[in-house]
């Protein structure tokens, strides 16, 4: 599902982002925000974003995540750059295992495809957790 977006915004922080989905949640019905969700910003080499997609909507705990769905969008829209962003319902934005694993397994399919993934935010309550920021991309 693909996220109506300004075509001239751009994103500079991980904070920025993280309010852009923190918007959309609130937007939602109160059963599917205690969801998981996985979203992704396509960017151009601006960092312009180009769409914003929910990639995967999963239960309290998890959603599933494939590189396949990840990448479609972002191959067919000619992408830069990549930003993936997810809540954790819990409030607590910490990453799980899992969480590391499939930003491993994304960061090489981006160097794969020459896509640049510049951060993967997950977003609690009122705070956030950027593998950029603590050095993980």
């Amino acid at each position: 599902m693909y996220i109506k977006c300004d075509p001239t915004a751009k994103v500079h922080t991980a904070e920025e982002v993280a309010e852009i989905f923190r918007s959309i949640l609130r937007s939602e019905n109160e059963v599917d925000q205690q969801k998981e969700h996985f979203w992704t910003v396509g960017l151009n080499t601006k960092n312009r974003i180009l769409y914003l997609e929910l990639v995967s909507l999963g239960c309290l705990t998890e959603s599933i995540v494939h590189p396949r769905e990840v990448f479609r969008s972002a191959i067919l829209k000619g992408v830069a750059n990549l930003i993936f962003c997810h809540n954790h319902p819990s409030g607590e934005p910490g990453p799980s295992e899992g969480d590391i694993t499939v930003t491993g397994i994304l960061k090489k399919g981006g160097d794969l495809l020459g896509i640049k993934i510049l951060d993967h935010i997950i977003i609690g309550e009122n705070t956030l957790y950027s593998f950029k920021t603590e050095g993980l991309i």
